[in-house]
């Protein structure tokens, strides 16, 4: 059969920036490790997978390695691809995924995610990680992700992973954010996983889960401003809503296509 695949740059509105995932309709579950072979067979960080329903949309996502719990840039692409390619009619787009129900608003250009809020708590680096850091942080948390806080934006730029130590923790589903106030907008970051195929991912919204309550509180701000300083970048607009939080972004479709299975 023929499916429609479509890859959109999330968090970005210029082709080549923020995040690419692909992003794959279905009209009912094909198998898990098919699904599986699809994510890895695109290679990008995130292959977003979804069946439409008639009061929902049920979203699941892929890396190249395993399916995870939460993602926001392919939850981006596939409410972009909804919106931009298949014409859904509604402005705002629910979710059912294995973080609960997930809600997508378009509003002037931009989708605003509805997405849990993630607080992290004080912890302990683990020693591999430490091993793997050409900088140290100042503050190490912990939620799904560990989070590393450093006193300079230079400091998140200038960080470089030593992937032997590295990659000898497990996380599972989690990764390690660094973050550091930033110079021309309110914080910064970047985002590592251990044993991956793709090392750094270049723009994660489900980082910004954890990273938005924080820095709200620090910064004594509701409402933020964020960039990920990957090579491809992306801005993030972030809202701490308590137990929610919200994550605006723009996106891009790059490509469209089908594939045979």
């Amino acid at each position: 059969m023929n499916y429609q695949i479509f890859q959109v740059d999330a968090f970005t509105n210029k082709t080549f920036g923020g995040n690419p995932a692909c992003v794959v309709p279905l009209s009912e579950w094909l198998p898990d490790d098919v699904l599986l072979k699809i994510a890895k067979e695109n290679a990008v960080a995130e292959t977003a997978f979804f069946v439409e329903n008639e009061k929902d949309i049920h979203l699941r996502w892929f890396t190249p390695d395993l399916e995870i719990d939460l993602c926001g840039h392919a939850t981006l692409a596939a409410a972009h691809t909804l919106k931009a390619c298949l014409n859904y009619p509604s402005d705002e787009m629910t979710f059912t995924t294995l973080s609960g129900t997930l809600k997508a608003t378009y509003k002037n250009n931009f989708y605003y995610l509805d997405f849990p809020s993630r607080r992290a708590v004080k912890a302990t680096l683990p020693k591999e990680i430490k091993a793997s850091l050409n900088i140290q942080p100042k503050e190490v948390y912990k939620a799904r992700d560990y989070m590393l806080v450093y006193e300079h934006e230079e400091d998140i730029k200038d960080i470089t992973i030593n992937r032997h130590p590295f990659d000898q923790i497990n996380l599972g589903c989690g990764g390690v954010i660094v973050t550091a106030k930033g110079n021309s907008v309110d914080f910064v970051s970047r985002f590592f996983t251990p044993q991956a195929t793709i090392l750094e991912d270049p723009v994660t919204g489900s980082a910004h889960c954890t990273l938005t309550p924080y820095w709200s509180s620090r910064l004594f701000k509701k409402e933020l401003i964020a960039h990920q300083l990957s090579e491809r970048k992306g801005e993030l607009i972030c809202l701490d809503n308590k137990d929610r939080v919200s994550l605006g972004g723009q996106a891009i479709v790059y490509s469209k296509g089908h594939f045979t299975y």
